[in-house]
């Protein structure tokens, strides 16, 4: 005859290391969605340097829109955030300018700063983008302030 008390000692046996399983399953989990936050995290903060950095060699081209080396030069000064050793990564960043017309009053400049295979360090996300690296890419426009046009 079974008693209440030897009902639940045998109930409670099967289930010893259940939590411990759980929370190994969870923890795992967890991590593997908090290092993608801060792998996603990582690429967003370079894209707004970047950003940023485009930002500051358009207003510096749109008041001196002939001097094509300081407005590259301003963008290099700026993405020192994002690059800390720039003779190593030179090739993997590349910054564009370009004008929709002359250079004038009026006209708009564009700055493109593109950063090929910036390194993702989470395994996991760059299975699903099939990828451990990704390309991020930010472009800013800005009116020309001057010379006038002829």
């Amino acid at each position: 005859m079974m008693t209440r008390e030897n009902s639940k000692e045998n109930s409670k046996r099967p289930e010893k290391g259940q939590s411990m399983v759980e929370l190994a399953l969870t923890f795992t989990i967890l991590m593997v969605l908090l290092a993608g936050v801060v792998d996603l995290g990582r690429a967003f903060f370079t894209y707004m340097a970047m950003r940023d950095a485009a930002q500051e060699g358009a207003a510096y081209g749109s008041i001196n829109p002939f001097d094509d080396a300081g407005i590259r030069s301003r963008v290099w000064d700026n993405l020192e955030q994002v690059v800390s050793d720039p003779e190593n990564v030179t090739e993997d960043i590349a910054v564009g300018l370009d004008f929709n017309g002359p250079r004038c009053l009026g006209n708009e400049i564009v700055i493109n700063v593109d950063y090929n295979d910036f390194p993702l360090t989470m395994p996991f996300l760059g299975w699903i983008l099939n990828s451990q690296t990704i390309d991020i890419h930010a472009t800013i426009k800005d009116n020309v302030l001057k010379p006038p046009c002829d």
